[in-house]
C-alpha cells in the first residue's frame, strides 16, 4: 500500500512539471521584454501590462520605486530626458513547478541616437501569473559600466 501511495504522488508531481513548457515561457517573457523596449523606445507611455500594480522596481542609484504608478512616473521622466534606446535579452528563466512564478535573468543594452553604447548590464525580474498573464512584481538591474574612482 505504501509503495502504491508514493508511486501515485511521484507521477502527479512529474506530470505537473512536464506540463510546464520552460521554452514557451521563455519566449513569452522575451516577448514582454520586447514590447516593453518598443514602448520605451517610442517615447509613448501606454499600458502594456508589464508591471503588476503592487510591483517594486530597484533602479540603479535611487531608492526603490514601489507600485506601478511610481515606476511609470519614473519611466516618463526618463523618457523625455534622453533619446536613448534600450533592448533586453532573456538569458535564462527559472520556472516554478506550477508555472505561476518565473525568475528571469537577462542582459540590457542602451544606445544613444547615433547607436553608440551608453550603458549595458544585467537584470533579474520576478514574474507572477495573474489572470492568465505574467506580470513583473520585482525587478532590479546592475550596470557593467565602471564609475570613475572618487
Amino acid at each position: 500500500m505504501v509503495i502504491l501511495f508514493f508511486s501515485c504522488n511521484t507521477s502527479k508531481e512529474e506530470s505537473t512539471a512536464a506540463a510546464v513548457d520552460k521554452e514557451q515561457i521563455k519566449k513569452e517573457i522575451q516577448a514582454k521584454e520586447d514590447e516593453f523596449a518598443a514602448v520605451y523606445n517610442s517615447k509613448t507611455i501606454k499600458n502594456i501590462g508589464y508591471y503588476a500594480d503592487d510591483a517594486t522596481s530597484f533602479f540603479q542609484n535611487r531608492p526603490a520605486l514601489v507600485g506601478k504608478e511610481a515606476i511609470v512616473e519614473y519611466l516618463k521622466s526618463d523618457l523625455y530626458s534622453n533619446s536613448n534606446k534600450i533592448s533586453f535579452k532573456t538569458s535564462e528563466v527559472f520556472v516554478s513547478n506550477d508555472g505561476n512564478q518565473v525568475v528571469e535573468v537577462g542582459r540590457f543594452t542602451v544606445v544613444d541616437s547615433t547607436n553608440t553604447g551608453v550603458n549595458k548590464g544585467n537584470y533579474m525580474s520576478l514574474f507572477e501569473k495573474r489572470n492568465g498573464k505574467y506580470v513583473c512584481v520585482r525587478d532590479m538591474s546592475a550596470s557593467d559600466i565602471e564609475l570613475p574612482a572618487q
